[in-house]
């Protein structure tokens, strides 16, 4: 049951919770059950199927991602900058804009005023996240850092370290 529940949000305490455990110690609980091997293993399964299920993997998210890298202003705006209908944006533009603001602009006030037009603010996706995800992405790893910090000796094992010490006086004082 709490494998089921921790698929919801990924939170710890709160699947204890739903899961029948007390509120009084959940985040421990929830801690704990999150330390057993067979819980991590039935929770990679649940989400395994669930991706399956979905139709969602590495690949599909990929896919979004350049979809939405490659959305361009002039999709959507004719030659004047006025915004084409909706009907004519493509696909990548209707799925993944974060917001639009409308507003009615008039001239004038109160009853003698004439609307002369709307204001329309498009906010699209964040293209500089967006291609930091995709440069973080498992297949394409363009954040990777290469570089090892690893100190090894020889035959591979552990690196040995001899330290002298010497008293005043004698041979090796600096």
């Amino acid at each position: 049951m709490f494998c089921h529940e921790y698929l919801i949000d990924l939170k710890a305490g709160p699947a204890a919770v739903r899961a029948g455990y007390s509120k009084n110690g959940a985040d421990q609980n929830g801690y704990n059950l999150l330390q057993e091997e067979a819980v991590r293993q039935r929770i990679d399964e649940l989400k395994q199927a669930r991706n399956e299920q979905i139709n969602i993997d590495a690949c599909y998210v990929l896919q979004r991602l350049l979809e939405i890298d490659n959305m361009d202003v002039a999709d959507i705006l004719d030659e004047d900058l006025r915004v084409r209908l909706l009907a004519e944006w493509p696909a990548a533009w209707r799925r993944y804009l974060s917001g639009v603001d409308l507003a009615e602009m008039f001239e004038g006030r109160g009853e003698a005023r004439d609307a002369i037009g709307m204001l329309k603010k498009i906010k699209w996706p964040d293209k500089v996240k967006n291609l930091e995800l995709l440069g973080k992405h498992v297949s394409v790893q363009a954040f990777k850092d290469n570089v090892k910090n690893e100190l090894t000796g020889v035959d591979g094992q552990a690196p040995t370290f001899v330290v002298q010490f010497s008293k005043r006086g004698e041979e090796g004082e600096g």
